[in-house]
């Protein structure tokens, strides 16, 4: 067993909508509590015409949002996330990760699977051998498993990530 191991999980089994929902209450939960979480959250845009649902990754610690889809999809492509945006916030988390007790980041998603989006924020924080929480969809399991071998699948279930978190605190 490596040291990674236990030590970094995703949440599976849930719409986007509300995994970010439960981990957003968790984070309020543990913050209040003490626990020094960073990273980034997803939140909708509201658009219900589009492929892609995110609108803004929030940083956990300062509040501030990031676009993180564009106003216009491009012509070539469904998608309308804004990889620019979405490094742009990775890059304003990474130098929290250090005094983290937790890093939470939104997803995996198939920014992450190319090594872009969030990815340099993934790798910090495992490097760093700090606690990962996030989530993945059933569409890049296989990709998440590729980048974090170690990692444990849980489910969207708020016991099921409480006992995971205290078992990793205690550690």
């Amino acid at each position: 067993m490596t040291p990674a191991a236990g030590r970094i999980a995703a949440v599976v089994g849930a719409d986007s909508v509300t995994a970010q929902a439960l981990l957003a209450a968790m984070i309020n939960d543990w913050r209040a509590l003490g626990a020094k979480v960073v990273g980034l959250i997803e939140e909708p845009h509201g658009h219900s015409d589009r492929t892609c649902t995110a609108g803004i990754l929030r940083d956990i610690v300062s509040g501030k949002p990031y676009q993180m889809h564009f106003e216009t999809p491009p012509n070539h492509t469904a998608c309308d996330i804004d990889a620019a945006g979405v490094e742009t916030a990775c890059a304003a988390v990474i130098d929290d990760v250090l005094a983290s007790d937790l890093v939470v980041l939104s997803k995996l998603g198939k920014l992450e699977a190319m090594r872009r989006g969030l990815a340099a924020a993934f790798e910090a924080a495992i490097g760093a051998g700090k606690p990962v929480l996030t989530t993945v969809s059933d569409r890049h399991r296989d990709a998440w498993q590729a980048f974090a071998p170690d990692a444990i699948m849980l489910p969207a279930d708020e016991a099921a990530i409480q006992d995971w978190w205290r078992a990793v605190r205690t550690r």
